[in-house]
């Protein structure tokens, strides 16, 4: 594995797609650090310190999760992501229920580009729409939380300052979308991807500063060196996991008959159609957060209203309501995103006008409901462990007491996104590598990882 890692430089044009998403992630993170103008940077670092050392999952732990660590700063990149992601989920959404849509999307390319300009109005709309309420609650943060209650985090609390907030916080997040795609097109990997896994990386030195706090031997309230054991063998056991199921495929055996083409004939054939147990990898995961996110966060600024208050309290991470939902929803997009990406009745009409068949099924209508009821039944497996590997760090804070910033790297979103990821990153320097003449990552086989 070390010559694949040296290899990686040896390649001129893969150097170049490795230098440019190393400075484009670098400028990432230089804007999680920028404060937007207006704000107690001191009172506010403060205060988010104190919610993080909390031994009780929050919207905000998730929020600075997918943001890393921005929004303890109030920085540029405070929003993150999350109001593109937000903006994909209903874009995706209504390709299904709008037909004109959903023909613009079979357009081929021209097609992609017109959603993919749709999708960047929406963020910029949903950007705003989060900034404003952003800025609210740093006007009046006692609406956000109890610990708020007293501390002025805007000194001078004036229309100026929710206008240039709102402006600053919505650049952010139109900067981190371009700079996604500039690492999609420009660097290797997938750009919005990356940002997130780079930002959920970044919380990791905190959280293991945390976990020796907590376990330090001379600590009087510390925990038992045993849950510290204890949470290593599961962090381990969960990434071991990740990993094989990620990589697990439902091989199906397909034969191509004998063929005569001109003066050619083409011998028989015997492969097979792998069809992966987690087809749709961490997006359900990351739509579901962000699908709940958003009703949550708006409730806790309004949270001196009763309905959301109420809204805020059930959908916090954490609760019964949201742990049920959560579950919901990440199966539900793991049928929704295999069935948008995976066409059944496209592979079986393929397979017969190149003379492919299953052994044993009728090629056509009959090869394709094959393929939808394997499809089916596997994707239930993948989307059962995707839920029981999402809400595993709220179960173990909940019963060790122990904070979600330590835990999340437990499993749980940021452990599957930042596996996900690395796995199909990997995956494509090793095409590079091998393209090349270069030995991949693994000696004896090759990472068939893919998020």
């Amino acid at each position: 594995m070390f010559n694949a890692f040296v290899n990686m430089f040896k390649i001129p044009d893969l150097r170049k797609k490795i230098l440019v998403t190393l400075g484009l992630l670098a400028v990432c993170r230089l804007g999680s650090f920028l404060p937007i103008p207006g704000i107690d940077a001191a009172v506010l670092a403060d205060v988010m310190r104190q919610m993080q050392a909390a031994e009780s999952n929050s919207i905000f732990s998730m929020i600075s999760l997918f943001s890393g660590g921005a929004l303890t700063n109030c920085a540029l990149f405070a929003l993150g992501i999350m109001p593109y992601i937000s903006a994909s989920i209903i874009i995706q959404l209504l390709q299904v229920v709008i037909p004109k849509l959903e023909k613009i999307a079979r357009e081929g390319e021209s097609g992609r580009r017109k959603i993919n300009q749709y999708t960047r109005y929406s963020t910029v709309l949903l950007a705003l729409v989060q900034s404003f309420f952003m800025t609210q609650g740093l006007i009046h943060p006692e609406r956000i939380a109890p610990i708020f209650r007293g501390r002025i985090i805007v000194p001078d609390p004036n229309f100026l300052f929710i206008v240039v907030g709102v402006i600053t916080l919505t650049t952010g997040t139109m900067l981190l979308m371009w700079l996604g795609e500039q690492i999609s097109d420009k660097g290797i990997g997938n750009g919005i991807s990356l940002i997130i896994t780079v930002g959920i990386i970044s919380r990791f030195p905190t959280a293991v500063g945390y976990a020796w706090t907590m376990f330090a031997p001379g600590n009087e309230q510390g925990k038992s060196p045993f849950i510290l054991l204890l949470l290593f063998v599961v962090m381990v056991v969960v990434i071991v996991g990740i990993i094989m199921v990620t990589q697990a495929q439902r091989k199906i055996p397909i034969q191509r008959a004998q063929q005569v083409r001109g003066r050619r004939i083409y011998q028989a054939q015997n492969t097979y159609m792998p069809l992966r147990v987690n087809y749709a990898g961490v997006i359900p995961v990351i739509f579901a957060s962000s699908l709940l996110l958003f009703p949550a966060t708006i409730g806790s600024m309004f949270s001196n209203i009763a309905f959301f208050k109420l809204m805020s309290s059930w959908l916090s991470p954490g609760e019964p309501l949201y742990n049920v939902l959560y579950v919901m929803l990440i199966i539900f997009f793991c049928y929704f995103w295999t069935a948008t990406q995976f066409n059944p009745i496209q592979i079986a009409d393929d397979m017969k006008r190149g003379g492919a068949f299953v052994p044993g099924i009728r090629p056509g209508k009959n090869t394709a409901e094959y393929f939808e009821k394997i499809m089916t039944r596997i994707t239930f497996a993948g989307a059962i462990f995707l839920a029981t590997i999402a809400i595993l760090p709220t179960f173990v804070s909940n019963r060790f007491k122990v904070p979600f910033l330590v835990t999340q790297f437990l499993g749980g979103t940021g452990l599957l996104i930042v596996v996900g990821v690395m796995l199909d990153t990997m995956r494509q320097v090793e095409s590079h590598l091998i393209m090349r003449h270069y030995d991949g990552f693994m000696s004896k086989t090759r990472l068939k990882g893919r998020f």
